[in-house]
């Protein structure tokens, strides 16, 4: 494989799950970049592939940061997708990481379906997450669509009705759908009144579906650290601010009602 897509590696796949996020659009409170990055660490993946920045990015909109090396030698970060690899409990796992692209969404796609190609991914699990009027304290609803339905009612997932503008993974799977592979697309509803970034529970909620989906156990004890020291926090902001407080107790006669 060539073009936008820079290999390190080129490692034997038997059939590896490639399980995507991106931040921005679809990604309220970094809830499913989090779920992913945790992921990663957990597997201890290797860096796969990188995708070339120059023809996606507005780098106006997603401008490259300057980072200072250990050594003191200054660098520049591009704002981009990278690919990394791992076993996670026995299963192989493919890994996609980055910001949702400015342009050319249609050759992006393609980019990434010649990865899944090339990788022998057959199935494909997407990430996101969505703010909504929920209670923060509630189980957090994970909601998606799959190219076979029984997965979403095996794993407890609502089916999306949603209709209207869609980001990357909307455009992305259906292009990976289209190709012939499993699709599971899981979103992750969160808050819309809370202003605290990263949503730990929101990326644990998303951690769980993809473990129950793999058929896997994760320890996952440190992410479900932080997001109960996560809702402690916001129970305590909520509990300082009567007109937050009383929207939250509205919510909550709402859903009881329902």
């Amino acid at each position: 494989m060539t073009g936008a897509l820079r290999f390190q590696v080129h490692p034997a796949l038997d059939d590896p799950v490639l399980v995507l996020a991106f931040g921005g659009w679809s990604d309220a409170s970094e809830a499913a970049t989090s779920a992913l990055g945790f992921l990663n660490d957990a597997m201890q993946s290797v860096a796969l592939a990188e995708l070339d920045p120059e023809d996606f990015y507005d780098f106006t909109v997603a401008r490259p940061h300057v980072e200072q090396e250990e050594d003191g030698e200054r660098r520049i970060v591009w704002p981009s997708t990278e690919f990394r690899f791992g076993h996670l409990a026995g299963v192989e796992l493919v890994t996609g990481l980055g910001s949702e692209p400015h342009l050319r969404w249609r050759t992006f796609c393609d980019t990434v379906a010649t990865l899944a190609e090339g990788v022998h991914a057959h199935r494909v699990v997407m990430l996101g997450a969505f703010l909504s009027d929920v209670v923060y304290s509630r189980p957090v609803e994970v909601t998606g669509f799959a190219t076979d339905p029984a997965e979403l009612e095996r794993l407890g997932v609502g089916h999306s009705s949603y209709e209207g503008p869609t980001g990357i993974l909307g455009v992305l799977g259906d292009r990976l759908a289209r190709d012939g592979r499993d699709v599971l697309s899981l979103w992750a509803c969160l808050p819309h009144y809370l202003n605290t970034t990263p949503n730990p529970r929101g990326a644990l909620a998303l951690v769980d579906k993809v473990s129950a989906y793999l058929g896997i156990r994760v320890d996952d004890a440190e992410l479900r650290t932080e997001a109960e020291d996560f809702e402690k926090r916001v129970s305590e902001i909520v509990a300082a601010d009567p007109e937050l407080s009383e929207y939250v107790r509205q919510l909550k006669k709402r859903d009881f009602a329902q």
